[in-house]
């Protein structure tokens, strides 16, 4: 009996976690006990799950990746879009990629206090921190837990550059800090858009905000004079890469003044995970772009060479390339994303200007 199709889900089933010895599975005649009875047999709910780190600003040593320290409120994340490459990270919690990754948000309370104790360390020079460089930080625990507001607060207190990535419109709920963060160059914003059309967003990244949510958060961000670069990210072959200069117009159309994408790679779980939801969803052309895929990263589904595996290589990726550097010249010529401001914050290491 195959088990249901899991709506507002990425991943249909929960993967085996490497780290681990023993896995489960359903058995049929439990789905088929489960349809007997009337019962569900599984009540497809999120657990926010509260954990408390002794660190949060984390080193990111990738040269592929344009930060130098992120630091992330939750783990987990309950947008599922099924292509994230943070799936993977789940495991060293002792989770699965898969399901647990969307359904079992770790909660980390003490985020505030751990960054507040990092930016007044008298060996800490600033540097921008980048919120979400793993999971995002306004998915939907945020608007609960609001930690993502108090740790804003906290860069503004201490006038510390902050970088946020994000696919939410919750974002706008925290325009006052943000706006006094950019009236001293401190905060710089990336958001998300993987497609224009509805029906790409649904199936790639289920519990996102909307498509037409998004572009009006790049308005209103760039209307305040936020700096906002748009994250095309990830290219998919044959799912939404011949959109990219559909979608760099009309991120530049909004306000934003740069964009930047990279092409999907299926590391670790995500290949298995990607392969299952493309077979259920999209079957008339599940193999084409699986081999499309194969076809950036030389036959395989991901490669784990620096410098080449979030650009791509082979005719399919150069010519994504090709397409990008046209896009740049046509709609974002003129236009800068600036450098954040790291001066500041050496003077307010105790939470006020040093006057003496």
């Amino acid at each position: 009996m195959k088990k249901e199709y899991l709506k507002g889900r990425g991943a249909q089933h929960n993967s085996h976690n490497k780290f681990e010895t023993l896995h489960s599975e359903w058995r049929d005649d439990f789905l088929e006990y489960c349809l007997k009875q009337g019962e569900l047999a599984d009540n497809n709910k999120t657990t926010y799950i509260p954990v408390f780190p002794k660190s949060m600003v984390n080193k990111v040593t990738s040269p592929d990746v344009g930060m130098s320290y992120s630091m992330n409120p939750y783990q987990g994340c309950e947008h599922g879009c099924i292509y994230c490459y943070a799936r993977n990270t789940h495991e060293f919690w002792g989770y699965s990629a898969g399901l647990d990754f969307e359904r079992k948000v770790l909660i980390k309370e003490n985020a505030p206090e751990l960054l507040e104790e990092k930016l007044k360390s008298r060996s800490w020079k600033a540097e921008t921190i980048v919120l979400s460089g793993n999971t995002d930080c306004y998915q939907p625990a945020e608007k609960k837990y609001r930690i993502t507001r108090a740790c804003l607060e906290i860069f503004l207190k201490y006038r510390h550059p902050v970088g946020i990535i994000t696919k939410n419109a919750l974002i706008l709920r925290d325009l006052d800090l943000l706006a006094e963060l950019n009236s001293y160059g401190l905060i710089g914003v990336n958001i998300s858009v993987t497609s224009l059309k509805e029906e790409t967003r649904r199936l790639l990244e289920p519990r996102t905000a909307t498509i037409g949510k998004r572009l009006n958060t790049i308005k209103e961000l760039s209307e305040y004079g936020i700096p906002v670069n748009a994250m095309l990210a990830p290219l998919i072959p044959g799912i939404n890469s011949h959109e990219l200069m559909a979608l760099a117009k009309t991120v530049s159309d909004q306000g934003a003044l740069s964009f930047a994408f990279t092409v999907v790679r299926l590391n670790g779980a995500i290949g298995i995970l990607f392969t299952d939801w493309i077979r259920r969803t999209m079957p008339d052309r599940a193999d084409k772009v699986l081999s499309q895929i194969e076809s950036c990263h030389g036959g395989q589904l991901s490669d784990s060479r620096f410098g080449i595996r979030n650009k791509g290589e082979g005719p399919l990726a150069v010519h994504l390339h090709q397409v990008a550097r046209i896009a740049k010249q046509r709609y974002f010529k003129g236009k800068k994303f600036p450098k954040l401001n790291t001066e500041l914050h050496q003077s307010y290491k105790k939470g006020q200007l040093r006057l003496f």
